[in-house]
């Protein structure tokens, strides 16, 4: 499992550090990320559907939201 920590950048960074991290991410690993800003919070799922992307919400609350992803078929 890899995790990276996107609670500091604000999107569109976060989600381009995101697209980074998911194309060298090796089939059948999980990333996980944790996202802070509230245009993260809603661009990196949307992003992810879109790009058939699977994700599991580990946490969501008002301070953070936590992603399990993996790679849809």
């Amino acid at each position: 499992m890899t995790f990276i920590d996107l609670t500091h950048y604000r999107c569109p960074l976060a989600l381009v550090k995101l697209k980074m991290a998911l194309k060298q991410l090796p089939g059948g690993e999980v990333l996980r990320v944790q996202l802070k800003d509230s245009g993260s919070r809603q661009d990196v799922p949307r992003f992810l559907e879109k790009a058939n992307w699977q994700y599991v919400e580990i946490q969501n609350d008002a301070e953070l939201l936590e992603l399990s992803i993996t790679r849809g078929d």
